[in-house]
């Protein structure tokens, strides 16, 4: 792409995203499907103007957006918030992945795809949006809300499995026997993450000195750096990109630089994130969607249920209440760029053509269904009957 048309394009998608996502929120909706929907209007599968014709065009920038959000997401928490969870936070990450996972797989035996397509709806339907729950906190101001280090330990175990599930995947698919390979892609990625938590928890002052500055340019250029490099080291390793700027960001939050790194980050998380989901509504193509229209709604409907089911178990395991329950079921619903990266390995792999379309509608459903049901979390949630509340009420009784 010649560099005008690449200009035009770029900036002709932060204008329509930005566009539509006014005229949305004034009706009360929430940014994160508006910007996707945005990406389909204006995509390569919709009839009209495409301001983009290849998705891939903005792998890089929108790959950004994702990169900020999770990096912001680790500022806004420290290790020994994480630490002090301990195995209650593990747990109530496995817990939801066991549930979802497996519902996941259930579903994709059930639809008689194929087995290596089972696997891949595994995936699909077990992990949910990192990027989409992170801004979801963010734009609902939830940060502070005790439920949302339990939600943050969830994301962090999902990225964890992530990590695992598609080194074990990746032979699946190929069809290739290569026990050795998995074995090799798991020790590269456990090293990885064992690095980064050691730098977390013992490393501060090096990295201290590193972004010590009093100048904002400086400072914006160097965190910058690090969020970008230790992303794209991540993925070299197996990795999550977007656990790799989590982890550099959890690892600045512990310095003195932490609070102006926040204030600083914020424009450039909002324009790229709005960039990522953008992109992530180029790839849709509306028309294939109807094909598997039904096994859309019976997979979103699985997904809701496994969902309430799974955060209402994380939320008693950690002695909270309904409605830290409803938003810890509700704020994890959406499910995305994962997603898009097993319908992309299903593509290259040679699977069922339904796959795709599948993959496609389904998210997108969830995506936009998701952000605007966890906004109306706490109206839901004084419809039902507190279970923390009696719990306390027992405890004071004799």
């Amino acid at each position: 792409m010649a560099l005008g048309d690449a200009l035009i394009a770029l900036g002709g998608s932060f204008l329509a995203a930005g566009i539509i996502a006014r005229l949305g929120t004034r009706i009360g909706l929430p940014t994160i499907p508006l910007f996707m929907l945005a990406g389909v209007i204006f995509g390569p599968h919709t009839p009209g103007l495409a301001l983009v014709e290849n998705p891939a065009d903005l792998k890089v920038i929108a790959a950004l957006g994702l990169i900020f959000l999770l990096f912001y997401l680790g500022l806004e928490f420290s290790l020994d918030d994480l630490v002090s969870g301990g195995r209650r936070l593990v747990m109530a990450g496995v817990v939801y992945i066991l549930l979802n996972v497996g519902g996941g797989l259930a579903f994709g035996f059930a639809v008689g795809w194929g087995t290596r397509e089972a696997l891949v709806l595994a995936g699909v339907i077990g992990i949910s949006s990192s990027a989409i729950v992170t801004k979801l906190l963010v734009d609902l101001g939830r940060l502070g809300n005790p439920e949302s280090r339990l939600i943050l330990g969830i994301i962090v175990v999902e990225d964890v499995f992530l990590a695992l599930y598609l080194a074990v995947l990746q032979p699946v698919l190929s069809g290739a026997d290569s026990f050795a390979a998995a074995a090799i892609s798991f020790g590269k990625a456990f090293a990885f993450l064992l690095v980064l938590t050691a730098l977390a928890r013992w490393g501060t002052r090096l990295v201290s000195k590193l972004v010590n500055t009093r100048d904002d340019e400086l400072l914006v250029v160097t965190f910058t750096g690090l969020a970008i490099l230790t992303a794209g080291v991540a993925e070299e390793f197996g990795v999550s990109d977007a656990i790799g700027a989590f982890m550099i960001g959890l690892i600045l939050s512990s310095t003195k630089a932490a609070p102006r790194i926040r204030r600083l980050v914020h424009p450039l998380r909002d324009a790229f994130a709005a960039l990522f989901f953008f992109a992530f509504g180029l790839s849709i193509e509306p028309g294939d969607m109807l094909s598997v229209a039904w096994p859309i709604v019976i997979a979103v409907v699985i997904t809701l249920v496994l969902n309430v089911v799974a955060g209402a178990l994380a939320a008693r395991l950690n002695s909270l209440g309904t409605s830290e329950a409803v938003n810890i079921s509700l704020t994890v619903l959406s499910r995305g760029e994962f997603a898009l990266i097993l319908a992309t390995m299903a593509l290259a792999a040679g699977l069922d053509g339904r796959l795709a379309p599948f993959i496609a509608g389904y998210v997108l459903v969830l995506a936009l269904f998701g952000p605007l049901i966890a906004s109306r979390s706490e109206p839901i949630a004084r419809l039902l009957p507190d279970w923390g509340r009696r719990a306390e009420k027992r405890e004071l009784v004799p």
